[in-house]
């Protein structure tokens, strides 16, 4: 029970908090648009490129551990931090690949498990 101890309940509540914030945003965009989950994704993926370059989300990240960086926001800082880092050793073309090169394992993990997924999921067409 010791491993109990060594929890931090506080950092712990802070990632629920603010991934469930970001999760509360996205189902407020779908049940109350009509933007499709692909429009959705690219909204939160930019956003969080733009939070991410500008350095704001970072804050966020400090905050909340895992709670920012799961969630699509945090692949777009993800993104403009690879992006950033690598243009600056690289120059331009570090630019490009930067960002890739930065959210490799979560890319790899987004396809695998999108893949698994697909083979168990019956997908539904949202209505217009």
């Amino acid at each position: 029970m010791d491993f109990l101890q060594s929890i931090d309940w506080m950092q712990l509540l802070r990632c629920f908090v603010v991934g469930g914030l970001i999760c509360i945003i996205g189902q407020i965009l779908i049940d109350k648009t009509k933007l499709t989950s692909a429009r959705i994704l690219v909204i939160f993926v930019t956003a969080g490129v733009i939070l991410g370059a500008l350095g704001i989300y970072q804050y966020v990240i400090d905050f909340a551990g895992c709670g920012a960086t799961v969630p699509l926001l945090g692949f777009g800082a993800n993104l403009a931090k690879g992006a950033i880092t690598e243009a600056q050793t690289s120059g331009l073309l570090g630019a490009f690949i930067g960002g890739v090169k930065a959210s490799a394992g979560g890319i790899t993990a987004a396809i695998f498990f999108g893949y698994i997924a697909s083979l168990i999921a019956k997908p539904k067409i949202k209505k217009q």
